[in-house]
């Protein structure tokens, strides 16, 4: 009788466990690692978007905003700030006590051309400029000073090639705008995580460049905490050699952050890994060849890929504290409007309807084994 009550018992704890094991999140697998995180767009974290909403709670402890924080949503014009959706975007996160991201404060794109110009359309002075800067930084990074904990303070400043991308920021300002950014956002909250951000950081001349140009600037004095690499990735790219290298690289500087991953499994019109937003092509047939759903074998890919980058980021915990991907559902992904609108495209862990694909349970057993 003892025996049989002992089994019973055995069995009781067995089926537990089993039973906890299918349930946590990726967040809690990787939880000894690093932060899981998510973009979010206003619906999801309005609680308007049923199915996003308990993946987000199931699977992610870290959010980024896709847009809200952005300077043409948060600051249209040079008097009106439009904190509503940040608000709830911020108070969401600390509802559920994320580790919270802003992104982003100085970038090329979305940024109106009142920035950069006077009343007449004109480039106005450096001088001018810096004070802009100055008084967005402030007022955006001081709103939310001690909930926000990190931010992505200059967000792709390097082309591809390592040269310094010729925006209207460096134009009128000059090289040390980089600078200039981070020291306002360190001013601004002397406690967050501030990061440079940008794509095709496992090209070696991009990563080599930008590396130099974070040490530059902590040289200087300047605060930077680490780099973010905007993980926006194919089935045939990075290699697990470019990853390394460039996550050692970036890792003697500081934080390294997997920012915004994604994996597309549709063909690119042009010979081009990056994430460059102005790019833009022509809507043809054969590059939108799975509308309906994702073959087993591109699954299985992408599946492949997804275990090689995890794998990676988890030998390397020790200088990555998150991985975030570029939304939640593939039904969210920007890919689905890039390079061209119209695409029906599976970049994310998620499917359409909020069910996890295989490549999930696969990375929960590189984290715990």
């Amino acid at each position: 009788m003892r025996d049989l009550v002992l089994l019973l018992i055995g069995l009781f704890l067995a089926v537990g466990c089993t039973q906890k094991q299918q349930t946590d999140g990726l967040k809690d697998a990787y939880k000894d690692d690093f932060y899981i995180g998510a973009a979010v767009n206003t619906s999801q974290y309005s609680g308007r978007d049923a199915r996003a909403l308990p993946i987000l709670k199931e699977h992610f402890n870290s959010i980024t905003p896709e847009n809200d924080l952005k300077w043409e949503n948060i600051h249209p014009e040079r008097d009106t700030y439009n904190f509503e959706e940040a608000d709830k975007f911020v108070e969401f996160g600390v509802q559920n006590e994320m580790f919270i991201v802003g992104h982003t404060l100085v970038w090329h794109s979305q940024t109106p051309d009142w920035v950069f110009e006077d009343e007449e359309g004109n480039p106005i002075s450096r001088e001018e400029l810096l004070a802009r800067m100055k008084d967005h930084i402030y007022t955006v990074v001081g709103r939310y000073r001690g909930k926000i904990d990190g931010w992505d303070v200059v967000n792709e400043a390097v082309n591809d090639d390592g040269t310094i991308r010729e925006s209207p920021w460096y134009n009128i300002i000059g090289k040390d705008y980089i600078a200039k950014a981070f020291q306002f956002a360190h001013e601004a909250d002397p406690e967050a995580e501030l990061y440079y951000n940008d794509y095709n950081l496992h090209l070696p001349d991009k990563a080599d460049a930008a590396a130099e140009w974070v040490k530059e600037v902590q040289d200087s004095g300047v605060r930077v905490t680490g780099i973010g690499m905007q993980g926006h990735y194919g089935l045939d790219y990075p290699t697990k050699e470019a990853l390394e290298r460039s996550i050692n690289l970036f890792g003697e500087l500081g934080i390294v952050a997997i920012t915004e991953l994604d994996i597309d499994v549709l063909p690119s019109p042009f010979q081009y890994t990056g994430a460059d937003i102005s790019r833009r092509a022509e809507l043809r047939d054969e590059l939108n060849p799975y509308t309906e759903n994702l073959p087993d074998s591109m699954v299985q890919k992408q599946t492949d890929q997804f275990k090689l980058l995890f794998e990676v980021f988890h030998k390397q915990s020790d200088v990555i504290n998150r991985v975030t991907t570029w939304g939640v559902t593939d039904g969210d992904s920007w890919k689905n409007g890039w390079p061209m609108p119209g695409r029906t495209n599976y970049p994310l862990l998620f499917d359409r309807e909020g069910n996890p694909k295989p490549a999930v349970e696969a990375l929960k057993d590189i984290a715990t084994n």
